[in-house]
């Protein structure tokens, strides 16, 4: 492992970046981390713009310890873009964190040196001068409850989907990264996607109780697919697409198409390393860019 640091240029901005021979997974290191982070940039930055990032950092691998940070270290460049979050009931005792909004292909590359592996983002965004708008966003975590896998998730998304287009919304899928599906619904600005995407949870457990459960406990989920509304409570977050996910080996949380989910049979159908999410993006570009141009009313 290299210890050495080595100065870079990126995008006009100077930066150190160290440690790159580190293994941060079995068999990937920090450098081949930091490099996937700036060839998927085109395709990442525009999900994470304007939304304040909460950074899960795994400074000695995965297999080592690892913090969420939500606040902007006192390391951070003055370039880095901030914004100051109310944070009622925060763990560090204080009423507001500045976040990092990361806007830019050097402030992404810093959060990768700083072994941030996984990007988690709200489903509202901040304004250009601060304050906090809407959710334009709705997101339905699709988690499968052993022995259910991600292949009963993708039934679930499809029940989901015609459920959502009845109502007259659109949705797109991606995996977790981990076991399940990710159903994103562009929406215009409204403080109603909890309380719209709870009752559609409830509706779908409802009609299809066998499969479906909408409810958090455990004890529930045996052999089911829980459909989690509560990420769009605004305190919340969700892994941002394209981010990497802290596993035994690199994985994707990877944009798929509604083919891909009609066809999947087995959970390795929809597992994606780092290589294949760049290929991906070459083949099809964004699959999810409709989330910034098809928002519509909730009924």
């Amino acid at each position: 492992m290299s210890s050495e640091k080595v100065g870079v240029e990126v995008d006009g901005r100077e930066l150190t970046l160290s440690n790159l021979g580190k293994s941060l997974y079995p068999d990937f290191t920090k450098g081949e981390v930091i490099d996937y982070y700036a060839r998927i940039a085109p395709v990442l930055l525009p999900h994470l713009a304007d939304r304040p990032a909460t950074r899960i950092r795994y400074p000695d691998g995965v297999d080592g310890g690892s913090f969420f940070e939500k606040n902007a270290p006192s390391h951070t460049p003055d370039w880095v873009r901030t914004a100051t979050i109310p944070t009622p009931g925060s763990s560090r005792g204080r009423d507001t964190l500045d976040f990092v909004v990361i806007a830019d292909l050097p402030t992404l590359v810093w959060c990768a040196n700083l072994a941030a592996l996984e990007l988690h983002v709200p489903q509202w965004r901040v304004g250009p001068r601060g304050g906090l708008r809407s959710p334009d966003l709705m997101v339905f975590d699709l988690d499968p409850g052993a022995p259910a896998t991600v292949v009963d998730a993708c039934e679930v998304a499809r029940l989901l989907r015609d459920l959502l287009a009845a109502d007259g919304l659109e949705s797109y899928p991606k995996t977790s990264g981990k076991k399940g599906l990710h159903l994103y619904v562009p929406v215009e600005e409204t403080d109603r996607t909890s309380e719209y995407a709870k009752e559609a949870a409830e509706r779908l457990a409802t009609d299809h109780g066998g499969l479906v459960v909408s409810k958090m406990e455990r004890r529930l989920r045996t052999g089911k697919v829980l459909v989690d509304w509560s990420q769009n409570n605004p305190a919340k977050t969700t892994v941002a697409p394209y981010s990497l996910r802290a596993a035994a080996s690199p994985s994707v949380s990877t944009p798929v198409t509604w083919d891909e989910v009609g066809r999947c049979r087995a959970p390795a159908d929809l597992a994606f390393a780092p290589d294949e999410a760049l290929a991906r993006v070459d083949e099809h570009g964004d699959l999810l860019e409709p989330l910034f141009r098809e928002r519509r009313p909730l009924p």
